[in-house]
């Protein structure tokens, strides 16, 4: 099967301070995945975008954190976020995306 499929998808620890991890399920260990975690603003504003290559022996990855920085390496304000986490396989160039929230005290 070529499709991705994403399960679990969380930000630890959440709500957070000054940071958080992103962890998801995946149906495809060893191989290498293209991994974007986007972060929105409740009216859809980007605030920013982390890009990162991940590879796992099993299904579990959870190994993109983030330090509450925007984009311009500024402390974004309190409250609750949007973030889409896209994984997208290099072998097949399938992905999936989810959505999901955060929180910032």
């Amino acid at each position: 099967d070529t499709s991705i499929t994403l399960d679990n998808v969380l930000n630890y620890p959440n709500p957070f301070i000054n940071y958080t991890e992103f962890w998801f399920n995946h149906n495809k260990p060893e191989e290498s995945l293209e991994v974007q975690v986007q972060i929105f603003t409740i009216s859809g504003k980007l605030v920013k975008t982390i890009n990162q290559h991940v590879f796992t022996t099993g299904n579990l990855s959870r190994n993109i954190s983030w330090d509450g920085l925007d984009n311009f390496g500024n402390k974004i304000g309190k409250g609750v976020y949007v973030y889409k986490l896209k994984v997208k396989s290099t072998l097949s160039n399938m992905s999936a995306e989810r959505y999901e929230k955060l929180v910032i005290l």
